[in-house]
């Protein structure tokens, strides 16, 4: 443990920041095919807004320890008996919990990669397609399981999948429950990489790591500018960009870039 936040493990999700500077985050169920509780939910959103605080965190790395990266939200321990939850209690607990991971992913200004095995179902496919980068096995499988279930999609789906695939594919997994393999989804444009299942750990890894080693600030305002772009006018998108320069300029990083181009040898950036 490092930094300024303490990245305490709950049960079924580990959470260690390495020398490296890169936050492993590690769903731990392998008996439940890495499907997640709300308690699950509740840390792994606050480990995320710890994260964007914490200097000593460069990277995140989201992955499991099991076959399977995610399968989803646990609809079993949601549904165990017991007095029946009021009307709407669904309405009211997911934006405390898994309607709070998928945004933080995505706003957090460190760059996140996510290792991903087996199946990648609902959940558990908007954590790989929020990660800035997915390293899937070839033999992955991504599925939207909820109209198969007869209930509609949560956690991003609707938002994330046209942006990334557009509508007709979107549809496709969506309406039609079309499952994908880590290879289609690679071709497909959904993830980052697909390679053999023994290679998965090690490239996202190396990839976090390099991340981990870049100029942190300029990485985190850059990632901030794509997300907003999809849904900013040209207009505001520029004045982003402007401000976004203002800042990167100003970084330790940036002097740091200039000075080994004009040394010519590799930059070594220190997050700040």
């Amino acid at each position: 443990m490092s930094g300024d936040h303490a990245y305490d493990p709950v049960d079924g999700l580990g959470a260690v920041l390495g020398d490296d500077a890169v936050l492993r985050l590690t769903i731990r169920r392998p008996e439940r095919r890495g499907s997640i509780d709300d308690a699950i939910g509740l840390a792994l959103a606050d480990h995320l807004v710890a994260a964007g605080k914490d200097e000593a965190v460069r990277a995140i790395l989201v992955g499991s320890d099991g076959p399977d990266f995610c399968a989803g939200s646990d609809l079993t321990a949601k549904n165990t008996g017991g007095p029946r939850p009021r009307v709407g209690s669904i309405q009211r607990r997911l934006p405390s919990t898994f309607h709070r991971v998928v945004p933080l992913l995505l706003e957090t200004q460190v760059p996140v990669v996510a290792a991903v095995r087996g199946w990648a179902a609902g959940l558990g496919f908007h954590l790989a397609l929020a990660a800035d980068f997915c390293v899937a096995a070839g033999r992955a499988r991504f599925w939207e399981p909820f109209l198969a279930r007869g209930f509609t999609p949560d956690s991003g789906a609707t938002w994330l999948l046209p942006r990334l695939v557009g509508l007709a594919r979107a549809r496709q997994l969506v309406l039609l429950g079309r499952e994908l393999s880590g290879e289609e989804a690679a071709e497909w444009g959904l993830i980052h990489a697909a390679v053999p299942d023994d290679q998965v750990d090690g490239e996202a890894e190396a990839l976090a790591v390099h991340l981990a080693q870049g100029p942190t600030v300029a990485l985190g305002l850059a990632k901030w500018l794509l997300t907003a772009g999809a849904d900013t006018g040209l207009a505001d998108q520029l004045r982003n960009e402007a401000f976004a320069l203002e800042l990167s300029s100003r970084s330790e990083d940036f002097r740091e870039g200039l000075a080994s181009f004009r040394d010519k040898r590799e930059p070594e950036y220190r997050g700040r």
